[in-house]
């Protein structure tokens, strides 16, 4: 559809959550599930961070290395699964989730995620979540929509945070529902859209919908 960044909160949220954090231009990050590589062109941009973007879909793959070669940003943009990443173990500072984990293996790539860390390095997600224990109708509507094999509550991302070897875990609540959105939404459309994909834009709407208040996000950050 050309959304420049789909995750809840959008890019101000993003940059909300990287003010905490101790980001500089000696900083190695990697940007999971990059998308168009909008996340990741921010750090290289404002931070000077060094950033490695990988997504698993070829066309996220080449919009985010066309976003790159537009600004002019040394990122590198690599497809590939999280769930088995071929890099070394440590090489990372920060790794970066946002709208990814809800949609893969959680168990194998938190491993991953871990592996990849240097260290002290930091883990920053923001994923789905539901805010409270839905009835199996509910939930399998919302798992078949999305494709995903669980949907989950605070307290169970928490604990698959700790299983994988993460410490000092902080969950964090978004102030804003889904349906809100701080960020003026980008668009860069590609050339031929799929008319189903506007009949799948409206099912997410009414969803979200259905769901106010019950479909959130968390924002977690934890230390390796």
């Amino acid at each position: 559809m050309g959304v420049g960044g789909a995750h809840p909160g959008g890019l101000n949220l993003t940059k909300e959550i990287f003010n905490t954090e101790k980001i500089d231009g000696n900083s190695h990050v990697l940007d999971v599930g990059c998308g168009t590589g909008q996340t990741a062109a921010f750090l290289a941009a404002h931070y000077g961070a060094r950033v490695t973007a990988m997504d698993i879909n070829p066309i996220m793959i080449e919009k985010a290395k066309s976003r790159m070669k537009q600004y002019q940003l040394q990122v590198e943009v690599i497809q590939g699964s999280i769930e088995e990443f071929p890099l070394k173990d440590s090489t990372f500072d920060f790794i970066l989730s946002e709208s990814v984990l809800s949609f893969v293996n959680k168990p194998r790539a938190l491993k991953e995620i871990f592996r990849l860390l240097k260290n002290g390095g930091r883990f920053i997600a923001n994923e789905l979540t539901v805010n409270e224990q839905l009835n199996p109708s509910s939930k399998e509507e919302i798992k078949q929509f999305y494709g995903l094999d669980s949907v989950l509550m605070e307290q169970d991302w928490d604990a698959l945070f700790e299983q994988a070897g993460f410490k000092n875990v902080k969950v964090l609540m978004q102030k804003n529902s889904m349906l809100q959105n701080d960020s003026i939404p980008e668009f860069h459309s590609s050339e031929n859209i799929d008319p189903e994909l506007y009949t799948i834009m409206i099912q997410h709407l009414n969803i979200l919908m259905k769901y106010q208040g019950i479909l959130a996000n968390r924002i977690i950050l934890c230390t390796k």
